[in-house]
Formats: structure tokens, sequence, C-alpha cells
């Protein structure tokens, strides 16, 4: 069984069509419309927020890997590759343990461009702003009107 969110939603039509609506009542209506339509606002919002904080932990992720690789990276610097390529080619080992190194800095700036790119990606709530400016400016103009 599955669950649902539940949104509140403001009603079209009134509960009752036949009965007269008194100040008061229109009122405590728009009062409830109100709050409804805030808490829409404030769930759209966070939905958007949710998304774009999954999308900054995917590229915070690759700036992580990239530093775990810088660390790693130092420890291959004195270790078995750089004297595999100097026997190899029949270099200093200086130059076998260099190459070991660059190979190493070039992996870890593939991993920082790779991060940057993706958090690049990451823009503001566009719907939530858009949606917040369109209620502002629709309540303000109601009060225009007396």
């Amino acid at each position: 069984m599955t669950t649902r969110e539940h949104i509140a939603s403001i009603p079209l039509t009134a509960d009752d069509p036949t009965a007269e609506a008194s100040i008061g009542g229109l009122v405590r209506d728009a009062t409830a419309h109100v709050s409804t339509l805030v808490r829409a606002e404030v769930e759209l919002a966070k939905g958007e927020l949710v998304g774009e904080l999954k999308k900054g932990a995917k590229g915070s992720a690759f700036l992580v890997v990239a530093l775990a690789v810088v660390s790693f990276s130092m420890f291959f610097l004195f270790m078995a590759l750089g004297f595999g390529f100097s026997e190899w080619w029949g270099w200093p080992r200086w130059a076998g343990f260099g190459l070991v190194f660059l190979v190493m800095l070039l992996s870890a700036g593939v991993m920082v461009w790779l991060g940057i790119r993706k958090l690049k990606k990451i823009k503001a709530p566009e719907k939530s702003i858009a949606a917040a400016k369109d209620t502002v400016a629709a309540l303000t103009r109601r009060g225009d009107d007396n």
C-alpha cells in the first residue's frame, strides 16, 4: 500500500451555493484560502529545494573523490609505479616517480572539473519564486481595488 502526500487546495466553489455569504464568512473563507495558498507555496519550494540539494550532493561527491585521489597519490608517488616506469623505459628513478605524480594530478583535475560542472547546474527554485511573486502581486492589487 502506498501513501500519498496530501497538498491542501483551494475549493473552486462554495460549500453551500444556496447560502448567502456574510462579511464575516467571506473574511473567514479568504483567510483560509490565503493560508492554504501559502502552505501550498511552501510545499512547492520545499520540493524544488530537495531536488537542487540532491544535485549539490552529487557534485560534492566528485570533489570528495578528487580529494581522496590527491591523498592517495602521495603514496603512489613513492612506490611501485615510479620504480616500474624507471625500470621499463630505462629512465632515472626521479623521472619514473615524476610521471606517476603527474598522472595522479591529472586524474584529480578531471574529478575537480566534473564536480564543478555538476555544482554549476544547481539553480534557484524558479517556480516557487514566480508563484510567490504572483501571490504578492495579487494580494497588493486586491488592496488597491478599494
